[in-house]
């Protein structure tokens, strides 16, 4: 898929187009900003921007430092902390702080073209990679999940302990298998996109499971055990099941239940859901298993249509990611 989160692709291609470029990423923050760490702005060398590191005249101040730090060639950290009244004006929900490291491509004391090309080709080949920077020093590398492991699983960039070295988190795009080429599913999708999923469609039935209802999306006319036992589901995947019929939800729940996917949903009334837990019981999971199962799915907002439906999914598989 397109990644929404392309901003070193996109500096990397405005650079070697010789339009200039600039990377800002905020590195930490306290109190209460619109951008977690690790949130990247790219700024072109004529002021073209791609991503944000704020909510608001944040990113006109940064636009500005990089567009200095371009010309300079140097690395910049820059901070912004401000009182619950001005705050507002500066982008920020209330009162807080981000600190933002600014880094320009090519100059021996920015981010080389080499190092920022390895790291798309890492991302482009979804390889988790960590983009580690010295704020004392001119040193830059990569690194893997092995050196940081704890930062990997909680996808968590920021400074190490040390105060000095800034760890910037790459992890794969996660991944949405979606069983049941509904209604729901042509809203949940692009939705899911947008949050940074790549999407995976199953449905045996060709009459859902057909081009015209998801163009462009993969989608795959298969039964869902088969599927996901050829692509797996690891800690980065979220199933959900939208077809409430057992002979193609549960064979693909059994798979799901035994895997590291950090979220399951399955479509079904409380009654629905009922038969679906004895079935599940009847074929050996236990109680700690089966409760790992959302249902009925999506948080109770009050969805009516497919569209609230496919928000209440994904804002609960939001919630179980970021608050498990």
């Amino acid at each position: 898929m397109d990644r929404f989160d392309d901003m070193p692709e996109q500096a990397l291609a405005w650079h070697r187009a010789g339009r200039g470029a600039v990377l800002a990423t905020v590195i930490e923050t306290w109190g209460s900003a619109p951008r977690r760490t690790g949130s990247m702005l790219a700024i072109s060398g004529d002021g073209a921007l791609a991503g944000s590191v704020s909510g608001g005249c944040v990113e006109g101040a940064v636009v500005g430092e990089a567009i200095e730090a371009l010309a300079d060639g140097g690395t910049r950290l820059l901070s912004y902390g401000v009182s619950d009244d001005d705050a507002f004006a500066v982008g920020l929900a209330c009162g807080g702080t981000i600190r933002i490291l600014v880094q320009p491509i090519g100059p021996e004391s920015g981010l080389s073209e080499t190092l920022l090309a390895d790291l798309c080709a890492a991302r482009a080949a979804r390889r988790p990679v960590a983009l580690v920077s010295d704020l004392e020093g001119e040193a830059r590398h990569l690194a893997g999940p092995q050196d940081f492991p704890e930062r990997f699983r909680a996808d968590r960039s920021g400074l190490e302990a040390d105060g000095r070295h800034v760890v910037v988190i790459h992890n794969p795009p996660l991944r949405l298998m979606l069983v049941g080429a509904v209604h729901i599913a042509q809203a949940l999708v692009p939705m899911a996109r947008i949050a940074g999923y790549d999407s995976t469609i199953i449905d045996p039935r060709p009459a859902f499971a057909a081009e015209h209802r998801f163009p462009g999306e993969v989608i795959r006319d298969d039964w869902p055990d088969l599927v996901l036992a050829e692509l797996g589901m690891d800690a980065r995947s979220a199933l959900v099941l939208l077809t409430h019929d057992p002979k193609i939800d549960d064979s693909a729940l059994s798979l799901a239940l035994t895997s590291d996917c950090f979220y399951i949903g399955a479509l079904g009334s409380t009654r629905t859901h009922a038969k679906r837990v004895a079935r599940l019981q009847a074929a050996g999971h236990d109680a700690a298993a089966i409760a790992r199962i959302h249902a009925p799915i999506g948080l109770n907002i009050g969805a009516a249509d497919p569209a609230e439906i496919a928000v209440a999914i994904l804002a609960q598989m939001t919630q179980v990611l970021r608050q498990a």
